[in-house]
């Protein structure tokens, strides 16, 4: 049976219990209160007695760590599985982040866990850099670069907290690299011409007409457009009014002459809350992303000749063999995003200020940070008046 006694010169308790081995051992428990020092010494001598069984798992040696931390410390030990405190992490984002954010932060815990299997179960702080190594290798097989590299960013995010909350002796995911794109996979997107855009539009819906208008004299994104109802529409004032899903950022964009002109063609409804582009609407509260909007629009490309079509099983990554080797494919140059630069070069290339493009895009420019600039409307509705009409 564990004991203490003291030694001379020391203010502390020592434990006397039998090791695994069964010799006698002693050991400081650096307490001085003789209650605490005596439950230290017992969960010792438990340990010991379950180590000499072969009975010392993985379990029962951190139930004896978090017994003897509550001894000393009046208070359980700080503890979850990484699958409880990943998904509990990740529902708590809903509070405090985008919509956007939240169905990024949940996808790549979701993925982070699946990709553990049973290691799920344990305790999150013997999640080690190999588990974030094979997690983004798999990302990258299904995915991108790109795609790889931000998922290890959200998970440094994720598992940050643990470390932050005090349940982990560090962040493995921090230790993580991003990877490194090759020279011959590194392709920049580009802004499209007139001619690649007339075209698009001309195998387009009367929906897909209308959203890639929208993008084109508003730059903004595709997930932000398809999220468009009625209500952000002021048409008295020839303005369009809404809130960004990736930067919440409130914006305010004059509705220029040709963009005008097909919104008149549309047909409205009496409800407010009624999406300007149903069918993409309803993708876009489905999803957790655009992927499939995204899709969709590759496909528009594909009929205007502005890309080879893919395999529909393998729209994310298409792989082919050279030399014995898998090669992934190159990203396209031009996708819907491509509108946003194109909005940007011409607004430019018409003299506008960096200061006006950036407002109108959505991006915070270093001319406006530097000298807190409000756009006003009229600056920026002239700024528009010099996009060329497309339709």
């Amino acid at each position: 049976m564990a004991s203490l006694r003291k030694k001379l010169r020391s203010p502390f308790w020592f434990a006397c219990f039998n090791d695994a081995d069964g010799s006698r051992t002693q050991r400081s428990t650096k307490q001085s209160d003789r209650r605490k020092a005596l439950g230290i010494a017992t969960q010792w001598e438990r340990a010991a007695k379950l180590a000499s069984e072969k009975r010392l798992g993985e379990a029962q040696a951190r139930r004896v760590l978090s017994d003897i931390y509550e001894i000393t410390n009046n208070e359980p030990l700080p503890s979850a599985t990484a699958r409880d405190f990943l998904t509990s992490w990740a529902e708590r984002r809903k509070l405090d982040t985008s919509k956007r954010t939240y169905d990024a932060y949940k996808q790549v815990t979701r993925d982070f866990v699946a990709s553990l299997g049973t290691r799920a179960e344990r305790d999150i702080s013997q999640i080690n850099k190999a588990d974030v190594v094979k997690y983004r290798d798999e990302v990258l097989v299904r995915t991108s670069v790109a795609t790889a590299n931000k998922s290890l960013k959200y998970l440094r995010v994720a598992l940050g907290a643990a470390y932050k909350d005090g349940i982990t002796q560090d962040n493995p995911a921090a230790k993580v690299d991003a990877i490194r794109r090759r020279d011959d996979e590194r392709r920049q997107r580009r802004p499209f011409t007139l001619g690649e855009l007339k075209a698009i539009l001309a195998n387009a819906s009367a929906e897909w007409r209308g959203i890639i208008l929208f993008g084109f004299y508003t730059g903004q994104r595709l997930s932000d457009l398809a999220a468009l109802t009625w209500q952000n529409l002021d048409l008295e004032r020839e303005v369009i009014r809404f809130v960004t899903s990736k930067t919440g950022r409130q914006m305010e964009i004059p509705i220029t002459g040709p963009l005008l002109a097909h919104i008149e063609t549309m047909s409205s409804s009496d409800e407010p809350g009624a999406p300007l582009f149903p069918g993409a609407h309803a993708i876009a509260i489905r999803e957790s992303n655009s992927s499939q909007l995204s899709q969709q629009f590759y496909e528009l490309l594909v009929a205007a000749g502005l890309a080879k079509a893919r395999p529909r099983d393998k729209q994310r990554m298409d792989e082919t063999v050279e030399n014995g080797l898998s090669r992934r494919r190159m990203v396209n140059q031009i996708s819907f995003h491509s509108l946003r630069h194109t909005a940007t070069s011409l607004l430019k290339n018409a003299g506008v200020s960096e200061a006006v493009a950036m407002d109108i895009i959505g991006h915070d420019s270093a001319a406006i940070s530097r000298h807190y600039t409000h756009i006003e409307n009229k600056a920026k509705r002239k700024a528009l008046a010099k996009l060329p009409s497309i339709v």
